[in-house]
């Protein structure tokens, strides 16, 4: 008899804070992480009117040092680093030899000859694998620091005064303040050494807190004492997914995935065709570049009540000139109702030849069909 051993989701440094704030935990990607707190409807629009905070620390962080840093990343992934400045970070891809997405991912600049890489959560062991296999006959180390990094976020419109309420000096205010977007900088906070990056994943201003996992907990305590005269709010994966498919932002394993292609995503222009490195999956890159997509992704818009959810199909409409049968023409990666535009809208790979915008089709909602529109991404922009 053989017995059945279920593996139990890890635990981020965070998480007996999240059970003291009464959180709803849900597996994702091997993590016990926090779902929500309360209401995730109230957790979206603070994020979009105050400011959330959320943990990070599955995601993953692996270091690469060395003189050839910047060539083997140029060799291992679709960007060129080699012309990313020290103190600036460039989103990037890790793709297979077929042109496939491996993962998304956050590569910063912290040294001329070092760069932190930021994989998903999921994909964390899998990205520091593969860029481990990748390093030989170069001059670097790969280091795997994920288990002992913590990652908290601060996301939203008061999220830089509440930063910088906490940091340490007049200076480290400042550089907070003139922090550029997708860039990262150096500050303290009560002796905890932070990496401070700006960027984020739901379309509005924010930071990452990068830190050792064990000072996790005091500096979540701090940015919440810092945060109640700004109305920071705890927020969990439930309203940072609402958000991110407002900002059009796209999610590895809905969008992304090893059966989809930069140029299917969107991300053409995150692969670098003119630097000289013979990177992983460049030659099939190249050949799908020149053939083209037949599917691409697009933003639909609801016009009617009806969300349409991940994996219902995407049909023409009935055509009242030629009575031409509806055919399918894709498939919803995402989709739920927008909790700040109020109304349905999702994220669809769909044949190129309905992927304009103002193209009106039908999304099969378990069986009845309603109207929705291809529109421009994101639907959500801060300040417009």
């Amino acid at each position: 008899m053989t017995e059945n051993i279920t593996a139990q989701p890890k635990h981020t440094s965070l998480h007996g804070e999240h059970e003291k704030l009464g959180a709803s935990f849900t597996d994702f990607g091997g993590w016990d992480m926090p779902l929500k707190y309360g209401s995730e409807l109230a957790e979206h629009r603070a994020v979009r009117e105050t400011a959330g905070l959320f943990d990070l620390s599955h995601m993953g962080e692996v270091w690469v040092s060395g003189d050839d840093a910047a060539a083997f990343l140029n060799t291992a992934l679709v960007g060129n680093f080699a012309v990313t400045a020290v103190g600036k970070a460039k989103y990037s891809l890790i793709v297979n030899a077929e042109g496939g997405i491996v993962d998304d991912l956050i590569v910063y600049r912290i040294a001329e000859t070092r760069y932190l890489v930021v994989p998903n959560a999921g994909n964390a062991p899998t990205v520091a694998r593969l860029l481990t296999e990748r390093a030989e006959g170069f001059a670097v180390e790969v280091t795997d620091a994920s288990a002992d990094t913590a990652l908290i976020a601060v996301q939203g419109p008061n999220s830089e005064a509440i930063v910088r309420a906490v940091v340490a000096t007049d200076d480290e205010r400042a550089a907070v303040a003139g922090l550029a977007y997708y860039a990262w900088t150096a500050v303290t906070v009560a002796g905890i050494d932070v990496l401070l990056a700006r960027t984020g994943y739901t379309g509005e201003d924010g930071f990452e807190l990068y830190i050792p996992a064990d000072r996790a907990p005091e500096l979540w305590q701090l940015l919440l004492t810092a945060g109640e005269s700004h109305g920071l709010t705890p927020c969990g994966l439930a309203s940072r997914d609402s958000l991110r498919l407002e900002a059009g932002m796209p999610l590895y394993g809905n969008e992304l995935n090893v059966d989809t292609t930069p140029f299917e995503a969107n991300l053409g222009g995150v692969v670098s065709f003119k630097k000289t490195e013979n990177f992983v999956g460049r030659a099939a890159l190249e050949a799908a570049k020149e053939a083209g997509s037949r599917r691409v992704l697009v933003g639909l818009k609801g016009l009617g009540r009806r969300a349409g959810r991940g994996g219902y199909a995407v049909f023409t409409p009935l055509s009242e000139v030629t009575d031409e049968a509806p055919r399918e023409i894709g498939v919803i990666t995402s989709g739920q109702p927008s909790p700040t535009l109020g109304h349905p809208i999702a994220l669809a790979k769909l044949d190129v030849s309905f992927a304009e915008p103002g193209t009106t089709v039908e999304v099969d909602l378990r069986g009845k069909r309603e109207p929705f529109e291809v529109v421009a991404l994101p639907f959500y922009k801060r300040g417009a």
